[in-house]
């Protein structure tokens, strides 16, 4: 019979088993492995349902969840908050449809606003969905230099300029230059940055599958910068951050060109470019490089609310936020931050 169960946090031996299903299962993805239970939990102090259904064959499907309750932005069960997909990830209907009906029951028990699934492919056209994000994932082709032509003319020409302006990538071992650039990056758009403990645990809970990739000048001075995360045979770079002076000397585009190069060489096949919301820079920067967005179905079943959330920079009613964070010091910016971010999810 099929059972579904919570992941105990400190059961090693059964996040080993749900590690093995995720990198076996088709639907799973990066945010479905088991480990950011610890990530969620310990950085931003969320309390965690990872459900998983099993029978006497072994674990058939998991749906990682996060309650995130905040007086701000709601009160929510999410799978999976910090995360671009979630949902569920089963080897058939049987087990995703009792994923889905164990997580209405524990919303209903845990009496929140709604629930979030972030799904790939839609699973319930009768749902409430928010449309505003898309994402972009293309092929990695198997020589370096067939990736070079594969990029748009003019796109290809700013990637060739930051190798003409002699920069180079460095596989970073920790976060410093990294969050440096990340954090002012985030401050001039006027959003809160994630903690630098975010990053850290990061790089520290998924080791080789986590990577800081550093731009620098000829002069060695850090332009840009991104974290990536390494999944089965794919590459998503995850968080950026980049200097004002980055663009002048197309560091930015250098970057991903460098990211995308070494994966060629590692061998794997597919660049996930990740989300983007509609109508935004980083939407037409990831057209340029010849990817085409696909639909994201965020699903809701909402229960105390009327709508889908709107928790984000293009809601109209935080432009004075948005203004006003820009002003405050970084140094300020830095530290009241993570306080309001972990609300986000």
């Amino acid at each position: 019979m099929l059972e579904i169960k919570v992941l105990d946090p400190a059961d090693n031996a059964t996040a080993r088993r749900w590690d093995e299903f995720v990198f076996a299962c088709p639907t799973a993805t990066f945010f479905h492995r088991s480990s950011w239970q610890a990530v969620i939990r310990d950085v931003f102090r969320h309390q965690t349902h990872f459900l998983y259904a099993t029978d006497e064959t072994g674990i058939r499907g998991v749906l990682p969840l996060a309650h995130v309750n905040s007086r701000l932005f709601g009160n929510a069960l999410v799978s999976l908050p910090f995360a671009v997909y979630g949902g569920v990830a089963a080897n058939d209907a049987g087990a995703a449809g009792a994923l889905e009906n164990a997580a209405q029951q524990l919303a209903e028990r845990l009496a929140v606003d709604h629930l979030e699934f972030r799904n790939v492919v839609q699973r319930h056209a009768d749902w409430p969905m928010q449309d505003l994000y898309v994402t972009f994932r293309k092929e990695i082709l198997p020589e370096v230099e067939a990736n070079m032509l594969a990029i748009p003319r003019k796109q290809r020409a700013m990637v060739r300029k930051g190798i003409k302006n002699g920069l180079v990538g460095t596989v970073d071992r920790n976060t410093d230059r990294f969050f440096a650039l990340y954090a002012d990056n985030v401050h001039r758009h006027g959003t809160p940055a994630m903690p630098k403990r975010y990053f850290d645990t990061l790089l520290h809970v998924f080791g080789e599958d986590c990577e800081v990739l550093t731009v620098s000048g000829a002069d060695g001075r850090p332009l840009s910068s991104v974290l990536s995360f390494y999944f089965r045979d794919e590459v998503l770079p995850y968080y950026a951050g980049d200097d004002e002076s980055a663009r002048h000397l197309a560091a930015n585009d250098f970057k991903y060109w460098e990211l995308m190069r070494r994966a060629c060489e590692r061998g794997l096949k597919v660049f996930d470019y990740g989300r983007s919301k509609h109508g935004t820079g980083s939407f037409a920067f990831k057209k340029n490089w010849g990817f085409e967005p696909q639909p994201l179905h965020y699903e809701y079943r909402l229960y105390k609310r009327d709508s889908v959330p709107q928790n984000n920079p293009s809601n109209a009613k935080y432009r004075f936020f948005i203004a006003a964070w820009r002003r405050l010091p970084i140094a300020v910016a830095n530290r009241l931050g993570p306080h309001i971010v972990r609300n986000l999810g």
